[in-house]
């Protein structure tokens, strides 16, 4: 993630990404360590765990890298969705000797993800495992299930923070979700977590479809009072595989990411509480740095420092992710290349270094543009787009739009 607003804003400084760091490390996993909001600049290498607990999803959204969804209509299981058969998703009591491995690792964040979480019967009762036994549980949901009932279940199962996503304004969203209302749903979804009292964010996927509702996106979340929103750069991995000729052009990118940059700015002056972050493309760090240090120039070195502390592509350290099926994976997108499997040992003995070589090493011997680029130990691109694009991991990552210039 790169943080546009702790980073032009200066919200975020060197020393305390440090002090937080050191905080992480000597407390209690999650509640008693770092801040929530400076783990992108953590020192601590634990990782975040991305957590799909469950395949089964009450939409079918076109762009989904686990290619979740309602199942077979015609299926006789007497619920309106059905898990994937392909997937044996781990058990109440597996997931419990998972939560307790982790708690022991200390890792900062167990995010629920999907399919869609809050179809999982025992959802609820898992986040109040991990929060007992001091992890940060968080949620990831299409928002379209959140009644205040619901809202109140979660809050009440000490969810930390709910992230909805919206990929455009009504018909957009619709449309992308495969489901008429699915936007006045998930819109509902948002209010109802706020007035619970959960802090909430907005999760907007870009692509060439949608990119033209990203303003009103903005504004509505700005005048819904929504504290956080991530605009997440396109990758190419389970159905989103079909849509590498939906992605931006270069000069798109790069006017899109001046706007959101300006935008930024404009929100913060204003007094609005809202942060806005960018995952899933780190050319949008080198290209804030570059910014900051033409407008900025007191502040270039403090910035750039930052990016560091984040490190770009955190891919097998500071990102894990963990499928229905409890199999391992360097992030949610790596889905060809497992490392083991919680069933089968626990995950603190699969995420280990001789396992995780191959893929931290990476960037040692990127190819092409990524491998002559400058700004490798702030980005390193990403290596799914890379895989997907140019048949080889270490190739450079198609959706980078710096120049030449820039990189060198």
């Amino acid at each position: 993630m790169i943080g546009c607003t702790k980073l032009l804003c200066g919200q975020a400084t060197v020393a305390e990404a440090m002090r937080e760091g050191r905080a992480g490390l000597a407390g209690r996993a999650g509640l008693a360590g770092q801040r929530p909001d400076m783990l992108a600049f953590s020192t601590s290498a634990r990782a975040i765990v991305v957590w799909n607990v469950t395949t089964m999803c009450n939409l079918k959204c076109i762009h989904c890298y686990l290619e979740a969804g309602p199942g077979n209509p015609q299926s006789r299981v007497p619920t309106k969705w059905v898990r994937n058969p392909q997937w044996d998703e781990l058990t109440t009591e597996e997931a419990r000797s998972l939560i307790k491995d982790l708690a022991e690792l200390k890792i900062p964040v167990l995010l629920f993800s999907g399919g869609e979480p809050l179809l999982r019967e025992d959802v609820f009762e898992l986040g109040r495992i991990a929060h007992e036994a001091g992890l940060r549980p968080v949620l990831s949901t299409n928002g379209t299930l959140i009644t205040r009932e619901v809202a109140r279940q979660i809050k009440e199962a000490h969810f930390q923070y709910v992230g909805i996503s919206l990929d455009g304004l009504e018909e957009t969203h619709d449309r992308f979700r495969a489901k008429r209302g699915a936007f006045s749903e998930a819109l509902n979804g948002i209010r109802n977590a706020m007035e619970a009292g959960l802090k909430t964010g907005v999760r907007f996927t870009l692509n060439r479809h949608n990119h033209q509702d990203l303003p009103g996106i903005i504004d509505l979340v700005v005048k819904e009072g929504v504290p956080r929103f991530c605009m997440y750069h396109l990758v190419y991995s389970g159905r989103g595989k079909g849509m590498v000729g939906d992605d931006l052009d270069n000069e798109t990118k790069r006017e899109i990411l001046d706007w959101l940059l300006k935008k930024t700015k404009e929100i913060f002056a204003a007094g609005h509480e809202l942060e806005i972050m960018t995952v899933d493309n780190h050319a949008d760090g080198v290209y804030l740095y570059h910014q900051v240090k033409s407008e900025q120039p007191e502040r270039q070195e403090e910035v750039y420092r930052l990016l560091q502390l984040h490190g770009g592509c955190s891919a097998g350290e500071k990102i894990a992710n963990i499928s229905p099926s409890g199999e391992v994976y360097a992030c949610q997108f790596f889905q060809d290349m497992p490392l083991g499997n919680v069933k089968e040992e626990p995950f603190s003995r699969i995420w280990q270094p001789d396992r995780l070589r191959s893929i931290r090493e990476m960037k040692k011997t990127l190819k092409g543009r990524c491998g002559r680029c400058r700004y490798v130990d702030i980005c390193g691109g990403c290596r799914i787009r890379a895989k997907v694009v140019h048949g080889n991991y270490l190739a450079e990552d198609p959706a980078c739009y710096l120049t030449e210039e820039e990189i060198k």
